[in-house]
């Protein structure tokens, strides 16, 4: 039997309001049109579906036999539809980020209110990891899109957006203070105990090419995952750490610990989205994004970026 799936939802109708006339009024469409698909139906089906009333149509024993299997059909087909256009109304969906310590706390954490704020019902689902775990998912489908620091190695077909500078500094406990006021040269570094991130991360990805662009290698006494550790493992004096400069703010204030002075400054990095597919992104994700990077009208619909 080859029907045509307009003709179930018309039986469907015609099944729930108890007439053609119902039907076709929450159809918006005409009785003889309604008339018509049945008809058509019990053509295809070779069947009798309804029996004519005063009050209107019943359903023959083959007719109900057929809306036990078309109602939860149609039923399904009809929240799909109510799902999708909340989702377009931006009331449900969810938006998937990828994002480190460090963009999280110095950068995302007040557009992911405002969102939250504009948006209540969209979950927000953050897969906290080093940035290249982020372009993985990213590449994996995994994620909408990442907010990382550079360096970022991405592949092909992958776009990196700029959003914010950030400063790596060099940073000591009270243990070190003839330290404090000298202009060091990097080599100095060699000499001292050193706190870095793992290699894993942008982070130390970064400081460890700056250092070998100047023929040195660093080999530090403690490698940890988070940089909140490396502030604390310095200001309990166990060595000279490298951290984004705002993970030292509040203890250089305090201070538990200051910033070691050099002749160069390591150059900036920066925080970045990085995207793939534009087309994969979610509707959520695409207004949150917008949010991020200035663009788009921030009503839910599509727009470009």
């Amino acid at each position: 039997m080859n029907v045509n799936l307009e003709y179930y939802r018309v039986f469907y109708h015609v099944c729930e309001g108890g007439s053609l006339t119902a039907a076709a009024q929450e159809l918006c469409i005409t009785q003889p049109a309604v008339s018509q698909a049945v008809r058509m139906l019990e053509k295809e089906a070779g069947a009798k579906l309804f029996l004519r009333t005063s009050k209107g149509v019943q359903l023959t024993r083959e007719g109900e036999l057929l809306y036990r299997y078309v109602k939860p059909g149609v039923e399904q087909l009809l929240e799909g539809a109510r799902r999708l256009e909340r989702m377009l109304d931006m009331d449900m969906g969810e938006v998937r980020i990828g994002a480190s310590d460090m963009t999280l706390q110095f950068f995302l954490l007040p557009f992911l209110e405002e969102f939250h704020r504009r948006y209540p019902n969209i979950k927000v689902n953050v897969s906290n990891a080093p940035t290249p775990e982020t372009v993985r998912s990213l590449e994996e489908g995994k994620i909408d899109f990442g907010v990382v620091t550079t360096p970022v190695a991405c592949k092909d077909g992958m776009n990196q957006i700029p959003v914010k500078p950030i400063r790596n500094i060099f940073i000591a406990g009270n243990s070190f203070a003839h330290l404090k006021g000298q202009v060091l040269a990097y080599d100095a570094l060699c000499g001292l105990p050193c706190i870095f991130l793992e290699r894993n991360t942008s982070t130390r990805s970064f400081m460890d090419e700056f250092l070998a662009s100047k023929g040195i290698e660093v080999k530090p006494e403690f490698e940890l995952a988070i940089s909140d550790m490396i502030v604390q493992f310095a200001r309990r004096n166990m060595g000279i750490g490298c951290v984004m400069e705002g993970f030292a703010e509040e203890a250089i204030e305090r201070g538990e610990v200051f910033e070691l002075t050099f002749q160069e400054e390591m150059p900036l990095r920066h925080i970045c989205i990085v995207t793939g597919d534009s087309n994969l992104i979610s509707m959520a994700g695409r207004s949150l994004l917008d949010m991020i990077t200035g663009t788009g009208e921030h009503d839910g619909r599509i727009t470009g970026y």
